[in-house]
């Protein structure tokens, strides 16, 4: 299988919009520890920054110089505020965004700075999955190139319903859906949901992105290459344009159709870095490689340009902070080799 020329179409429609990418999930507080190393009986200190991999998309794409919004709710309070404030100096359109009082609290995770860190999540009534459908506007969701999806919003009811909502609206206008399958055990009921509704909300998707793991959850197993291909040829098949599948240290598959119906694969390597932490690395994946699709990049150089927003995040201290802006990841990209097909222009400064 060659991979030149795997066929990708609608990422150049729509640019008059006033959105490139509207993020929709969950927004959280984090606390990341001071001390590079450090477990946290011996951390003494903690920097606070936002979170959640919806979040930390939208942010990446607000730093590249992109036009991000958000649908998610945050509670009223301390933690819903700064989240707020902190998204707004970012440049973030929070129209979609609805703050909610009573017992729902903005999540809360407490992060050790090392490569294999201990991270403590508060999820209890979290404020995000409270999203409700009545509350997603079909103008804002039309007023967007791309829908970003985040699998842990589909756990449970009423995000659940309000998610796949969304992603229906969202094609009926013309826009985009991507979804990254995110999946975290504990916010889940049940082990025999997620590979129904992740089914389901993938027939809905433009591109499905996730890690080998995430994929067998999904009921498909991941031990050898020809998983992938029936992973991907299962999920295309359905209409499905791009199937993601990362794998860590190893760098990711990315599975799509020639202009023929014919499957065809593209492979990155990561870029080595040392790593302070591992979290933020998928986050910041997605951010470059939608950003690079959007702003009409082949595949080539927006995988490449993922895999680079990857290695740069993890050598910092916290994932939004650490995402990286245009010019300082083309400097990165150019540094380690990598030859572009087209240079990204450079239009926004943040």
């Amino acid at each position: 299988m060659t991979d030149s020329h795997i066929h990708l179409s609608g990422w150049e429609q729509n640019d008059t919009r006033p959105l490139d990418v509207i993020c929709l999930g969950r927004a959280g507080v984090d606390f990341y520890g001071n001390t590079d190393g450090a477990d946290f009986c011996a951390e003494s200190s903690f920097k606070k920054s936002v979170g959640g991999s919806p979040a930390n998309v939208a942010i990446g794409l607000a730093t590249l110089g992109a036009k991000a919004g958000f649908i998610g709710c945050v509670s009223d309070d301390a933690q819903g505020r700064y989240v707020r404030h902190y998204m707004q100096e970012k440049g973030i359109d929070l129209s979609g965004v609805k703050t909610l009082s009573g017992e729902y609290r903005t999540s809360l995770a407490v992060a050790e700075l090392r490569p294999e860190p201990e991270v403590v999540i508060y999820r209890n009534n979290a404020a995000d999955l409270a999203l409700n459908a009545k509350d997603i506007s079909s103008e804002y969701l039309a007023s967007s190139r791309c829908l970003f999806v985040s699998g842990t919003a589909l756990s449970t009811n009423p995000s659940r319903l309000a998610t796949l909502s969304a992603m229906q609206t969202a094609q009926l206008s013309g826009t985009l859906v991507v979804l990254d399958l995110d999946y975290r055990a504990y916010s889940w009921a049940s082990p025999e949901d997620p590979p129904h509704f992740y089914r389901l909300a993938a027939s809905l998707s433009d591109v499905v992105i996730g890690n080998r793991e995430e994929f067998e959850v999904m009921g498909i197993p991941y031990d050898h290459e020809e998983s992938h291909i029936n992973a991907a040829s299962e999920l295309l098949s359905g209409g499905t344009a791009l199937v993601v599948i990362k794998a860590g240290a190893e760098g990711c598959d990315l599975f799509g159709l020639d202009g023929n119906g014919n499957l065809l694969k593209r492979s990155q390597a990561i870029f080595n870095v040392e790593a302070r932490k591992p979290y933020g690395a998928g986050d910041a994946f997605a951010a470059a490689l939608l950003y690079a699709l959007l702003y009409q990049h082949n595949l080539k150089d927006a995988v490449a340009m993922g895999a680079a927003n990857a290695a740069i995040n993890v050598t910092g201290d916290t994932c939004a902070d650490a995402m990286s802006k245009l010019p300082a990841l083309i400097a990165f990209m150019e540094s380690r080799g990598h030859t572009f097909s087209a240079l990204p222009k450079v239009t926004v400064q943040r």
